[in-house]
């Protein structure tokens, strides 16, 4: 049993990991001081690669091709980047048990590690239907895309299974990026969902239209309102069909879920305090806990532009929530102090030839501009989101890069929009004029 001991320890080697680390070396972290403890095997990398360019028939994205921080625009930190800086890469390790109160941690091989100060970014895990008890759901070939080794599974599928049926279940980020992809792949793609239209959580029905339109012309098949209840095999225990529960069976050489994630936080189960299902946090990510601070996924922070409490799925607040917990813990040791996070909700996503971007809060009227008819050469739409008479979110496909920041500038002003069809009719033109 080895027992090792660091000044800071960040927990998960997700894209909060990489990023928290380059912030470290930037405020002076001094060699041997820090460790990541992942239970991959590979250094930190763009979990969002997997979903699109890993897949792709021809010129794939490989590591060390994405390793962080390269999807935000900057160095790529591959593992000789450690070494150099001195920080410990512990991959490949389980832990199975934490003591905040001690400031321990343990892993499944009952390794020791303590630390002064401890960074959670254990981020989530997908839902699997083994967990929900549906009839075959441990079938060769039902795949899930977490992490990159998922993503390699799938890769193989895809070679094994050439020109052959995929069904995907669910219909939010997984199921559209993947179908995309798979399609891409020249496999004949089903989508499976529940709700009335994709990516219910963000699009609006109008914004949904566009896209099911889309995938339909693109030769997926989408079947909306119900889900999938039980999975045949062959003899050798792989998928053969899926049975939905309107009665219908589909043919499957390979099913693709894509049904959501938890945060990974039962390890700190009573140890911190917990909201909205994650990790409760203040505005500079630090738990309940003394010198134990939460990012990423699994942490449930402040929402300044807002004034209530959130927690966000996604790869930019992993990047970001990361450096602002790192720069408040250098600022604490230096008896500083630094503004709280300021979040501006973003998400994006790229699926063939399509490119989306959305900022800021999805609730309240709609308003949708532009051209979204699916076969039109030259469509660019969008929505604005209205509440109180304030535009409070902005949604963008095919935008140019100034135009998407024209409209995350709108998300952030918040400004007062006197007519809904007046801003339906100026479209984009609005958000120039912010």
């Amino acid at each position: 049993m080895a027992e090792k001991s660091f000044k800071y320890v960040i927990l998960g080697g997700g894209v909060s990991a990489g990023y928290a680390a380059r912030e470290f070396a930037k405020q002076g972290v001094q060699p041997g001081e820090l460790a990541i403890i992942s239970k991959e095997e590979v250094a930190p990398y763009e979990r969002p690669a997997l979903s699109k360019a890993y897949l792709f028939p021809e010129g794939t994205a490989r590591l060390p091709g994405f390793h962080v921080c390269v999807g935000s625009g900057g160095e790529r930190l591959l593992p000789e980047w450690y070494t150099e800086k001195g920080i410990s890469l512990i991959l490949s390790t389980e832990i199975t048990k934490a003591d905040l109160a001690s400031n321990t941690l343990i892993s499944a091989a009952d390794d020791i590690f303590k630390y002064q100060t401890l960074v959670i970014a254990t981020g989530s895990t997908v839902l699997r239907l083994t967990d929900f008890g549906v009839q075959g759901a441990d079938a060769k070939n039902i795949l899930y895309l977490r992490e990159i080794d998922d993503a390699d599974k799938l890769v193989e599928a895809i070679k094994e299974k050439k020109n052959g049926k995929a069904v995907i279940v669910g219909g939010g980020y997984i199921g559209l990026e993947l179908s995309a992809a798979l399609r891409i792949n020249n496999i004949d793609v089903t989508m499976v969902y529940p709700e009335p239209w994709c990516m219910p959580r963000l699009f609006t029905a109008g914004i949904a239209a566009f896209y099911e339109d889309y995938y339909a012309n693109k030769g997926v098949n989408i079947i909306k309102g119900t889900v999938a209840v039980g999975f045949g095999t062959n003899e050798t225990g792989e998928v053969t069909d899926v049975k939905l529960k309107d009665g219908r069976v589909l043919d499957a050489d390979i099913v693709v879920v894509g049904v959501g994630g938890r945060p990974l936080t039962s390890l700190f189960k009573g140890q911190v305090e917990e909201e909205k299902g994650g990790i409760k946090t203040d505005g500079f990510f630090k738990t309940s806990a003394l010198g134990v601070y939460a990012v990423g996924d699994v942490a449930t922070f402040p929402m300044k532009l807002y004034n209530d409490i959130r927690r966000v799925e996604h790869v930019d607040h992993s990047r970001k929530s990361a450096e602002h917990a790192v720069k408040s813990i250098f600022a604490d040791e230096q008896g500083k102090s630094i503004d709280e996070y300021d979040y501006l909700p973003y998400f994006y996503s790229r699926a063939f030839d399509l490119s989306w971007q959305f900022y800021g809060d999805n609730v309240g009227d709609t308003v949708l501009f532009g051209d979204n008819n699916p076969t039109s050469p030259t469509h660019k739409f969008g929505s604005y989101w209205i509440k109180d008479g304030k535009v409070i979110g902005a949604f963008l496909e095919s935008g140019t890069p100034e135009e998407n920041k024209a409209i995350a500038r709108v998300a952030r002003v918040q400004p007062s929009v006197d007519s809904l069809d007046q801003l339906a009719t100026e479209g984009l033109i609005f958000a120039s004029k912010i």
